[in-house]
């Protein structure tokens, strides 16, 4: 099957915005087994856009379509996919309902505007968008299949992994597990894995994420309990290779591992940021509810000491501490069993709120028994 992606808005031609959807969905694509062989951008114009689908769905199988989804006159996916097929787009009145039902339980009456979120075309069908007020379309044109999404990224995210991608898989279903690694760069886990990364049932993918390094297991099989023992049998050959570094698996996020542990001991647990600017306590909050997070205080530029006994005042069980200077840094973690340190270097102060952050929370993940 030969793909297609389509980003639509004049913002990513302009260079305001990164096109981080097509990196996503290429990715998610290669995982499924689908060869991406052409990803383009084109701006809000109507026939640029028309003319657009239209050479992409005459080389392509699978065609998908990023934004311009929206209500306003510059949001023209809609109008440009109907074009390319020949077909007239009309408001689905379950739609439109569904619509105004979304305004009504905010309290505001819908635009007439968004009218134009409500339509359809007799080969399409509408996928359901509940983080927002554009539905996506699933067209099925001349043996063809067109996707179209909106362009806000968790809004696409949601529409692609739980709307289409079952939707594409047919009759023999995908399956991925996704280990999630911290401590070790991307080039050195591929190295581990060795021979692994060549495996085609299940594939073996590493990829470089915000969190750490990601190891994704994908296998499709129209006899599920086959498959995932596949898969089942693959993790336990990367765990045995990787273990020490794998702190999570797919949904899981460092502060919920880490509240977790917290919630398993009865422990509160506070920070002190010198160098990190709070962004420690921001991703530890992130997760709700978070009771077992004490407080935390922020001090530009302060000595360990100073640090410690600000978390000190929070009568918490568990400490995070981060300090540093221009070039390196350092997170600290103490609990009532222990005490760890860990040095961060860095290349420019711009990297090293991250990297400390990252080094902060996976110190914690480590130190906290679970």
């Amino acid at each position: 099957m030969r793909a297609e992606l389509l980003s639509i808005g004049t913002e990513l031609l302009l260079g305001h915005i990164v096109d981080t959807n097509a990196a996503y969905l290429a990715g998610r694509l290669a995982d499924l087994g689908i060869a991406c062989y052409w990803i383009s951008t084109v701006g809000d114009n109507h026939s640029r856009a028309t003319e657009a689908v239209r050479r992409a769905l005459g080389r392509s199988d699978l065609v998908v379509c990023t934004g311009g989804l929206g209500p306003t006159e510059d949001d023209l996916t809609r109008e440009a996919i109907a074009a390319a097929v020949g077909e007239t787009p009309e408001v689905d009145p379950a739609l439109e309902r569904d619509l105004r039902d979304w305004f009504g339980r905010r309290g505001v009456t819908m635009p007439d505007r968004n009218r134009k979120q409500a339509w359809l075309i007799p080969s399409a069908r509408a996928l359901a968008n509940p983080l927002g007020t554009a539905p996506g379309w699933l067209v099925r044109t001349d043996g063809r299949t067109l996707v179209a999404m909106p362009g806000v990224p968790r809004e696409m995210t949601r529409m692609w992994e739980r709307e289409v991608e079952p939707a594409l898989l047919g009759e023999a279903p995908i399956r991925s597990r996704t280990l999630k690694l911290l401590g070790v760069g991307e080039s050195s886990v591929e190295e581990a894995l060795g021979e692994l990364v060549r495996s085609t049932s299940p594939t073996v993918a590493t990829y470089a994420k915000s969190d750490g390094v990601h190891v994704r297991l994908t296998d499709r099989d129209a006899d599920a309990a086959a498959r995932d023992e596949r898969i089942a049998r693959m993790e336990a050959e990367v765990r045995a290779r990787l273990g020490v570094h794998i702190w999570g698996a797919d949904g899981d996020t460092l502060p919920i591992v880490i509240g977790s542990a917290l919630r398993a001991r009865t422990w509160r647990l506070a920070t002190a940021e010198g160098i990190t600017g709070g962004e420690v306590a921001r991703a530890l909050t992130e997760v709700e509810p978070h009771d077992w997070y004490a407080g935390g205080a922020v001090l530009p530029g302060a000595d360990e000491r100073a640090l410690r006994e600000a978390a000190d005042r929070y009568g918490a069980d568990v400490h995070v501490l981060t300090g540093g200077s221009a070039d390196s840094g350092w997170a600290a973690v103490r609990t009532p069993n222990a005490e760890e340190r860990s040095p961060v270097r860095y290349s420019s102060t711009l990297e090293a709120r991250r990297r400390i952050t990252l080094a902060a929370l996976d110190l914690a993940r480590r130190t906290i028994p679970r």
